[in-house]
């Protein structure tokens, strides 16, 4: 079966891999198929629809066929449209929808990415029969001249910096490895390399075949309100290219990772490695979708039933979080539910063509919010239950085995999992789901919030403090004047009663729970703790977990953890604060540690106020590296009483760098720490401002 398709010059290659190496075999019949169905309207005009396309060039013939438009719709009659290339099916597609009336036809399985497409049609498995090979190609791009190269590396080896040479070592060194897989650090690397490959007229062929395809542009986007960015994508023959700034699931997992999940979704490897977690949650269903002679819905539009005001209140709540208990406290157990949300829509039913059926309108079963659930088993709990399943076990061989090869494949398989699971249940309040119901979202958030509250209700009755809650995990400690019974007995009794499993996550030796910065309330989210039995730490919400703090205030925030764990003194943790702020003021530390990097949302001249980022765009534009909104700019800040450009200076040029400043996010990391113990920023200087001379060793006795 094959691991990889091309589409190269109106015909398909299909590379499978065998024990002799890789095999290509041409396809010269394949039409892909789009469906179209009536919103309103009578059969007569999808027999006039039908007339009419069978006129165009595009299309290779079409038929009447029986499918169901929906998960809650029967089978009907809708047309079949085999097309001539790939690229027609979205714009035909498109001309059929501004047919008559608006909403008198609608469109199927329209939006397929090319391989995905070709492996449903076909009926093709794009898992790999063997071990995938793989070699990696290293550089900055953006640095090409036509007279010397960036340093570059080919599986390790430098290739030199002239490019008559390197280009030739570079094809040499991937003939010789013959890899199924080109791991790259940007694949824009390459559209480099071809590029000045041609203007110094060398065929340069990095495939098993010649040709090199940009398969998309680089576009912005906009996602739950924030901006992103997607590099263009390229293409090379009989290789999967794997591009490392454009990757999620490799990056978070590895090959192992993403090879189940192609398995699971149907996605050959080099679509799956660019695609979001929606995205291949969205293959998996239309998968089960096709199995049950369901089509896929172009645009969906699913209009909410009608709601009560009383369920509107109630059912806009999301889930469940306790207040957590400001303060460090000791001995902290950490408790979790293993795959909440994915458990409720498996134990429950919860699909989107069982929530609120008519057959049960008179019942109740999600609690506080009234809606019905059908008795029958809907397709999202067979699509979820395998994944539950098939992670559990690969959790439990991963406590049982001590091979590191194995190990890693196992981690990469129950990470890739996770991300699904996790996906899951905010997949089904996205508005661009393909399969997706609001109701499902909020009878999910429903249960949650009773399993939650239920759990501390058994808790505190087995002699347990709850200090902090959080959709589903739970942290306690022994509460005071109480006689506990053993966690691991009420957590079983609190698995019985919700039919999901509540695991022990951790055991801290002591947990802090911060405050909100100017609040004595506390921050949902931002905490951090000394694990039992371990020489590690765990840190959520806080400095050092922001991909915008420089490594320096992160490596120092880590540092005054580390002193608190050691000396239980705000003091101690206050003189360690000042030894790292003489390092800062003595110039003592290199400007590639204070680099920040912020992710843009707009261009330069967009921004309303002319703040850091802004000054660092323009930076970047004056050097000839201009930015697109979405993507990520890295700059030291060296003059922050400035406005102009000159209050910044691009990472790769930095210099110098302004103290007060970084001063000034050393102290706010350091009330981070503190401020579980009541020491606040103006305490905190306070203390340091009366210091003449103490050391670290002072407080070795206490």
């Amino acid at each position: 079966m094959p691991f990889k398709i091309d589409f190269f010059d109106g015909e398909v290659v299909e590379w499978s891999l065998t024990d002799d190496g890789a095999t290509s075999e041409r396809v010269l019949d394949y039409t892909p198929t789009f469906y179209v169905g009536l919103g309103e309207g009578d059969a007569e005009s999808l027999s006039n629809a039908q007339n009419v396309l069978e006129q165009f060039p595009a299309v290779a013939r079409t038929r009447f066929e029986e499918w169901r438009p929906g998960f809650r719709h029967d089978a009907e009659q809708v047309l079949r449209v085999d097309c001539t290339h790939v690229d027609e099916v979205r714009q035909l597609a498109g001309w059929i929808r501004e047919w008559g009336d608006p909403g008198e036809y609608r469109c199927f399985n329209v939006d397929f990415s090319q391989e995905f497409r070709y492996c449903l049609e076909r009926d093709r498995s794009p898992t790999p029969r063997t071990e995938l090979t793989t070699l990696s190609i290293e550089g900055r791009a953006h640095e090409f001249g036509d007279c010397e190269l960036p340093p570059l590396t080919v599986g390790g080896e430098q290739v030199g910096r002239s490019p008559s040479v390197a280009l030739t070592r570079i094809e040499e060194l991937v003939d010789r490895a013959d890899p199924d897989v080109l791991i790259v650090d940007s694949a824009q690397l390459l559209a480099e390399l071809h590029a000045l490959a041609d203007r110094l007229g060398y065929d340069l062929q990095l495939g098993r075949r010649s040709g090199f395809q940009q398969l998309a542009r680089e576009s912005t986007y906009t996602s739950y309100g924030r901006v992103g960015h997607s590099p263009a994508r390229y293409n090379v023959p009989g290789r999967v290219l794997l591009d490392r700034s454009n990757t999620f699931f490799y990056r978070e997992t590895n090959i192992a990772g993403c090879v189940d999940l192609v398995r699971r979704s149907g996605k050959p490897l080099q679509e799956l490695s660019w695609a979001s977690i929606g995205n291949v949650l969205t293959a998996i269903q239309i998968r089960e979708a096709l199995s049950r002679n369901v089509l896929v819905p172009w645009r969906a539009w699913r209009p909410e039933q009608f709601k009560t005001m009383r369920q509107l209140n109630d059912a806009d709540r999301g889930g469940f979080t306790f207040s957590p208990d400001v303060g460090v406290h000791e001995n902290v157990h950490e408790l979790d539910f293993s795959s909440l949300y994915p458990n409720i829509i498996c134990k429950y039913n919860v699909s989107p063509e069982r929530i609120r059926c008519d057959c049960h309108a008179d019942r109740e079963d999600v609690p506080g919010l009234g809606y019905s659930i059908c008795d029958e088993r809907g397709y999202l709990p067979d699509v979820l239950q395998p994944l539950v399943d098939d992670r559990d076990a690969i959790k439990a061989e991963i406590a049982e085995t001590d091979d590191p090869e194995r190990l890693a494949e196992l981690e990469g398989r129950s990470g890739a999992i996770k991300w699904i699971l996790v996906s899951c249940f905010g997949y089904q309040g996205f508005s661009n789901a393909k399969f997706g119901r609001i109701e499902c979202h909020e009878a999910i958030n429903a249960f949650a919030r009773e399993i939650l509250l239920d759990a501390k209700g058994v808790l505190e009755a087995g002699g347990w403090k709850v200090v902090h809650g959080i959709v589903d995990s739970i942290w306690v400690t022994a509460r005071d004047g109480s006689e506990q019974e053993p966690l691991d007995a009420v957590a079983s009794q609190i698995t019985d009663d919700a039919g999901i499993r509540l695991e022990h996550e951790a055991t801290y030796d002591w947990s802090a729970f911060v405050p909100q910065r100017n609040s004595d309330a506390g921050a949902l989210t931002k905490y951090f703790g000394s694990l039992a039995d371990a020489d590690e730490y765990k840190y959520r919400g806080i400095e050092c977990r922001q991909h915008s703090t420089p490594p320096f205030i992160a490596d120092v925030q880590e540092s005054l953890v580390e002193t608190f764990d050691e000396y239980r003194s705000a003091e101690a943790v206050c003189d360690r604060l000042q030894q790292e702020l003489r390092r800062l003021r003595t110039g003592d530390v290199p400007p590639e540690a204070l680099v920040i990097e912020q992710q843009t949302s707009k261009h330069a001249e967009e921004y309303a106020r002319s703040t850091r980022t802004v000054a660092a765009l323009r930076r970047a534009s004056d050097s000839g590296r201009g930015l697109s909104p979405g993507q990520r700019v890295n700059y030291v800040v060296v003059d922050d009483s400035k406005q102009s450009r000159d209050r910044v200076q691009l990472a790769s040029d930095a210099t110098d760098y302004d103290v007060d400043f970084y001063a000034e996010r050393l102290f706010r990391a350091a009330e981070s720490v503190l401020s579980p113990l009541g020491w606040r920023q103006s305490d905190i200087a306070e203390y340091l401002a009366d210091r003449t001379d103490a050391s670290l060793a002072s407080y070795a006795d206490t």
